[in-house]
Protein backbone atom coordinates (compact mmCIF):
# COMPACT_ATOMS: atom_id res chain seq x y z
CA UNK A 1 0.00 0.00 0.00
CA UNK A 2 1.10 3.56 -0.73
CA UNK A 3 -0.38 6.06 1.73
CA UNK A 4 -0.11 9.65 0.54
CA UNK A 5 -0.40 12.05 3.46
CA UNK A 6 -1.53 15.32 1.88
CA UNK A 7 -2.36 18.90 2.82
CA UNK A 8 -1.05 22.44 2.71
CA UNK A 9 2.40 23.40 3.93
CA UNK A 10 2.57 23.29 7.72
CA UNK A 11 -0.31 20.83 8.12
CA UNK A 12 2.03 18.18 9.52
CA UNK A 13 2.54 15.91 6.53
CA UNK A 14 6.16 15.07 7.33
CA UNK A 15 5.69 14.69 11.08
CA UNK A 16 2.55 12.59 10.70
CA UNK A 17 3.91 10.61 7.77
CA UNK A 18 7.17 9.73 9.52
CA UNK A 19 5.34 8.64 12.66
CA UNK A 20 2.85 6.55 10.67
CA UNK A 21 5.64 4.87 8.70
CA UNK A 22 7.62 4.23 11.87
CA UNK A 23 4.65 2.63 13.64
CA UNK A 24 3.87 0.42 10.64
CA UNK A 25 7.49 -0.45 9.84
CA UNK A 26 7.04 1.00 6.33
CA UNK A 27 9.29 3.18 4.20
CA UNK A 28 8.82 6.95 4.43
CA UNK A 29 9.39 9.43 1.61
CA UNK A 30 8.91 13.18 1.42
CA UNK A 31 7.72 14.52 -1.92
CA UNK A 32 9.70 17.72 -1.28
CA UNK A 33 12.84 15.67 -1.94
CA UNK A 34 11.68 15.12 -5.53
CA UNK A 35 11.35 18.83 -6.42
CA UNK A 36 13.88 20.18 -8.89
CA UNK A 37 16.20 22.80 -7.38
CA UNK A 38 14.51 25.63 -9.26
CA UNK A 39 11.21 24.81 -7.50
CA UNK A 40 12.84 24.74 -4.09
CA UNK A 41 14.44 28.12 -4.75
CA UNK A 42 11.10 29.62 -5.84
CA UNK A 43 9.40 28.38 -2.67
CA UNK A 44 12.28 29.61 -0.53
CA UNK A 45 11.74 33.08 -2.01
CA UNK A 46 7.98 32.86 -1.34
CA UNK A 47 7.03 32.46 -4.99
CA UNK A 48 4.13 30.03 -5.43
CA UNK A 49 4.63 27.16 -7.84
CA UNK A 50 2.32 26.87 -10.82
CA UNK A 51 1.15 23.79 -12.69
CA UNK A 52 4.09 24.00 -15.12
CA UNK A 53 6.52 24.00 -12.18
CA UNK A 54 4.79 21.00 -10.63
CA UNK A 55 4.50 18.87 -13.79
CA UNK A 56 8.03 17.32 -13.75
CA UNK A 57 7.77 16.88 -9.97
CA UNK A 58 4.48 15.00 -10.29
CA UNK A 59 5.90 12.85 -13.11
CA UNK A 60 8.87 11.89 -10.91
CA UNK A 61 6.58 11.05 -8.03
CA UNK A 62 4.32 8.90 -10.22
CA UNK A 63 7.34 6.97 -11.51
CA UNK A 64 8.46 6.36 -7.94
CA UNK A 65 4.96 5.25 -6.86
CA UNK A 66 4.80 2.84 -9.81
CA UNK A 67 8.21 1.44 -8.82
CA UNK A 68 7.14 0.97 -5.19
CA UNK A 69 4.00 -0.85 -6.29
CA UNK A 70 5.98 -3.05 -8.69
CA UNK A 71 8.38 -3.92 -5.84
CA UNK A 72 5.41 -4.61 -3.51
CA UNK A 73 6.68 -1.98 -1.05
CA UNK A 74 4.57 -0.35 1.66
CA UNK A 75 5.31 3.38 1.73
CA UNK A 76 4.04 6.52 3.40
CA UNK A 77 4.59 9.53 1.13
CA UNK A 78 4.21 13.08 2.48
CA UNK A 79 2.97 15.16 -0.46
CA UNK A 80 0.88 18.31 -0.73
CA UNK A 81 -1.24 16.95 -3.64
CA UNK A 82 -3.40 20.06 -3.39
CA UNK A 83 -5.36 19.77 -6.64
CA UNK A 84 -7.58 16.94 -7.79
CA UNK A 85 -5.56 16.72 -11.03
CA UNK A 86 -2.37 16.18 -9.00
CA UNK A 87 -4.00 13.38 -7.01
CA UNK A 88 -5.24 11.82 -10.24
CA UNK A 89 -1.65 11.85 -11.55
CA UNK A 90 -0.40 10.14 -8.38
CA UNK A 91 -3.26 7.64 -8.09
CA UNK A 92 -1.70 4.50 -9.57
CA UNK A 93 -4.59 2.25 -8.56
CA UNK A 94 -6.18 0.57 -5.56
CA UNK A 95 -2.83 0.31 -3.75
CA UNK A 96 -2.78 4.11 -3.31
CA UNK A 97 -4.73 5.75 -0.47
CA UNK A 98 -4.89 9.46 0.30
CA UNK A 99 -5.01 10.89 3.82
CA UNK A 100 -5.96 14.57 4.01
CA UNK A 101 -4.63 16.54 6.97
CA UNK A 102 -7.23 19.25 7.39
CA UNK A 103 -6.70 22.34 9.49
CA UNK A 104 -7.60 25.98 9.90
CA UNK A 105 -5.34 28.57 8.28
CA UNK A 106 -4.78 30.33 11.63
CA UNK A 107 -3.46 27.16 13.30
CA UNK A 108 -1.22 26.32 10.35
CA UNK A 109 0.16 29.88 10.16
CA UNK A 110 1.04 29.67 13.86
CA UNK A 111 2.87 26.39 13.27
CA UNK A 112 4.75 27.83 10.32
CA UNK A 113 5.85 30.83 12.37
CA UNK A 114 7.46 28.42 14.85
CA UNK A 115 9.07 26.22 12.19
CA UNK A 116 12.74 26.72 11.33
CA UNK A 117 14.96 25.30 8.61
CA UNK A 118 12.26 24.50 6.03
CA UNK A 119 12.26 26.21 2.66
CA UNK A 120 8.47 26.69 2.57
CA UNK A 121 7.40 29.46 4.92
CA UNK A 122 4.19 31.18 5.90
CA UNK A 123 4.35 33.49 2.86
CA UNK A 124 3.22 30.65 0.56
CA UNK A 125 0.30 29.57 2.77
CA UNK A 126 -2.36 31.80 1.14
CA UNK A 127 -1.42 30.39 -2.27
CA UNK A 128 -1.57 26.86 -0.91
CA UNK A 129 -5.10 27.39 0.40
CA UNK A 130 -6.08 29.05 -2.89
CA UNK A 131 -4.84 25.97 -4.80
CA UNK A 132 -6.35 23.44 -2.37
CA UNK A 133 -9.19 21.37 -3.79
CA UNK A 134 -10.32 19.37 -0.78
CA UNK A 135 -10.56 15.68 -1.64
CA UNK A 136 -13.92 13.95 -1.44
CA UNK A 137 -12.52 10.40 -1.43
CA UNK A 138 -9.62 10.67 1.03
CA UNK A 139 -9.39 9.72 4.66
CA UNK A 140 -9.76 13.13 6.33
CA UNK A 141 -8.34 13.89 9.76
CA UNK A 142 -8.27 17.07 11.81
CA UNK A 143 -4.76 18.31 12.61
CA UNK A 144 -5.61 19.84 16.00
CA UNK A 145 -4.77 16.76 18.14
CA UNK A 146 -1.25 15.56 18.91
CA UNK A 147 0.53 13.68 16.09
CA UNK A 148 0.22 10.34 17.93
CA UNK A 149 -3.56 10.80 18.12
CA UNK A 150 -3.72 11.74 14.44
CA UNK A 151 -1.76 8.61 13.48
CA UNK A 152 -4.01 6.42 15.63
CA UNK A 153 -7.03 7.84 13.80
CA UNK A 154 -5.40 7.35 10.39
CA UNK A 155 -4.54 3.72 11.17
CA UNK A 156 -8.08 3.01 12.32
CA UNK A 157 -9.63 4.64 9.23
CA UNK A 158 -7.25 2.83 6.87
CA UNK A 159 -7.57 -0.47 8.73
CA UNK A 160 -3.81 -0.96 9.03
CA UNK A 161 -2.30 -2.61 12.09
Amino acid sequence: MIVIVMGVTGSGKTTTGRLLAEQLGWLFADADDFHPGVNVEKMRRGIPLDDDDRRPWLERLREKIDAWIAANENVVLACSALKRSYREELDAGPQVRFVYLKGRAELIAKRLAARHGHFAGAQILPGQFADLEEPKDAVTVDISPAPTEIVTEIRAKLGVA
